[in-house]
């Protein structure tokens, strides 16, 4: 096909026009579509075969066709939707049989699709930046340069042992003293919440307590009062004798 008059090529390299990885493998994918059906779509509008390979795109088909194939490429890798692209030139499609249009514009039929910018994730870790200096930061001091320093170096190898055992047997007594601090921690004793004092009798306490003594008094009294009447016994009743004549 290559080999025919109107029939041309173009390779398409999409590698440099996204720099992270993982976004241009997204985008090649959304550029195929599920099961190769977005880029079936395009091979249908623009008539040309497109075949997606690694980092290039390449296109076989006519003039017209190509220029809207590489157009839909490019956006695609932008950042923009090929179901875009794609709903245009159908329209454009349509609007092409008409020809009583083909002297006028087409922005009026054409859709206008706005453009949303997503807010960038703020990182969680923001590095402060230092302040920058030309020269280069002060070289730390070796082990022969701390021991010049604290007189080591002059000691002979006896007493340079012997020092190293002092500081040695120091550490182990502060390891020693706070293994024994967190062991005694567990007996010290909790400390206690001071006792409620009890809130003294108000008048109105004591008036309710009167009240109370005055209603088992009078509960008293009625009590005695019922034990001290006698309740009356029942009388049996007299049977009428009649009298046989």
């Amino acid at each position: 096909r290559i080999l025919q008059d109107d029939i041309s090529c173009d390779v398409i390299k999409i590698s440099g026009l996204v720099r992270n990885k993982e976004r241009f493998v997204k985008r090649r994918r959304r550029l195929i579509g599920p099961n190769g059906a977005t880029l079936k779509a395009i091979e249908l509008l623009t008539e040309c075969y497109i075949l997606v390979q690694g980092n290039t795109v390449s296109c076989l088909g006519g003039f017209s066709g190509l220029k809207q194939a590489r157009r839909v490429v490019v956006d695609t890798m932008n950042n923009i939707h090929p179901v875009y692209n794609i709903k245009t030139m159908m329209i454009k499609r349509e609007l092409m049989k008409d020809p009583t249009l083909k002297a006028e514009s087409w922005d009026r039929f054409l859709p206008k699709f706005k453009k949303t910018s997503v807010k960038r994730k703020k990182p969680t870790k923001v590095r402060e930046k230092k302040v920058y200096t030309p020269f280069p930061p002060a070289q730390q001091e070796s082990k022969v340069d701390k021991e010049l320093a604290s007189g080591e170096y002059f000691l002979k190898p006896n007493q340079q042992k012997m020092k190293r055992k002092e500081e040695q047997k120091q550490k182990q007594a502060a390891a020693a003293a706070k293994r024994q601090a967190k062991r005694e921690e567990s007996f010290i004793p909790p400390t206690e919440a001071p006792a409620k004092q009890e809130p003294e009798s108000t008048e109105a306490d004591s008036i309710d307590i009167e009240r109370l003594k005055e209603k088992v008094r009078k509960a008293k009294k009625r009590k005695s009062s019922q034990v001290a009447e006698p309740e009356p016994t029942p009388t049996p009743e007299k049977k009428k004798k009649k009298m046989r004549r």
